[in-house]
């Protein structure tokens, strides 16, 4: 019987059935609804890893444009992303939306809202992801990437988009990278890769990249 490929086997797997591999040990030690990128489930099995490109390629099953969203009062990052099943990742625009310190939180807020509606006036954008805050130093500092956070949200909701989608940081860099721990480095060099970049995001546009191919990767809509 031919060897099934890496796909029926992750099929397998997430449907509980007992898994025939090449590689003894592939894939049996992954607990159910794990999320791995497919180079790490290539490197279970027999055979070379692909390049990261060609990982990319193999997992962007989600069809459609995604506004990735890294929300900060002084320096949101968005990043637009397209995505067609058996092609490379396509990065359409990005920016960061930094605001002089010495200008208010009003204006700031401004700025991020008119940017987020910019993005959504100009291309067909099917989903809005933002970066979860799960953890801050203060009162203080939640109030404030609250309201930034509001600001992008409500500009989404203004434009159609009522179900806008939140993935918390350790999510994001487990479905990019495959490790929950990688530093900000890795992020960027892993989303340039998939991307096929040219050159290295900014540090929050390369974050508000790694939220919209967070959520095309793991996309089960």
């Amino acid at each position: 019987m031919a060897s099934k490929n890496v796909r029926q086997l992750w099929a397998a797997k997430l449907a509980g059935k007992a898994v025939a591999s090449r590689s003894p040990g592939a894939l049996a030690s992954l607990p159910v609804g794990a999320v791995l990128p497919v180079s790490a489930l290539r490197a279970k099995t027999a055979g070379p890893a692909p390049h990261p490109l060609a990982a990319g390629v193999q997992r962007a099953a989600f069809s459609g444009q995604v506004l990735g969203i890294d929300p900060s009062l002084r320096g949101t990052g968005l990043a637009l992303i397209e995505f067609t099943p058996g092609r490379q990742p396509l990065l359409l625009r990005c920016r960061t939306v930094a605001v002089p310190a010495k200008r208010s939180m009003t204006f700031a807020l401004g700025e991020i809202s008119s940017a987020v509606t910019a993005f959504l006036k100009d291309f067909q954008v099917r989903h809005v992801a933002l970066e979860q805050t799960i953890y801050v130093q203060n009162f203080q500092t939640a109030q404030i990437l609250g309201a930034a956070r509001g600001a992008a949200i409500a500009s989404a909701a203004l434009h159609g988009h009522d179900d806008v989608f939140e993935y918390p940081p350790l999510r994001v860099k487990q479905a990019v990278v495959g490790m929950g721990r990688a530093s900000k480095e890795q992020m960027a060099r892993t989303v340039m890769a998939l991307l096929g970049h040219g050159r290295m995001l900014a540090s929050d546009e390369a974050d508000a990249a790694g939220v919209a191919l967070c959520h095309a990767f793991t996309w089960r809509g």
